[in-house]
């Protein structure tokens, strides 16, 4: 399986940065192989920007690539649980609608 190099998002993941970064995001669905979004650089992070991670894993399934997130800072790992989304977003897979 191919793995594209890892797309870095860094700063916020809020309500104010998602709609800028969803059409940035746009091209890094192109292509073939496995997609990682490495989150390492992200300093903060609201439910609009855990809608986006689970956008993102919609449009990755809708193109046939397996995406996986990187790195998840431990508050969005907090956010992750608390809405229940640990299997989809967590697990190393990163797949919606199994």
């Amino acid at each position: 399986m191919t793995v594209m190099a890892p797309k870095t998002v860094s700063g916020m993941l809020t309500f104010d940065t998602v709609a800028a970064l969803y059409k940035t995001a746009d091209s890094w669905f192109a292509g073939e192989g496995e997609m990682v979004i490495d989150l390492a650089q992200v300093s903060r992070a609201d439910s609009a920007g855990l809608a986006l991670m689970v956008e993102w894993l919609r449009r990755a399934r809708a193109v046939g690539r397996r995406l996986r997130f990187a790195n998840i800072p431990a508050q969005m790992q907090t956010l992750i649980r608390v809405n229940g989304l640990q299997d989809a977003l967590l697990d190393g897979n990163s797949q919606i609608g199994r």
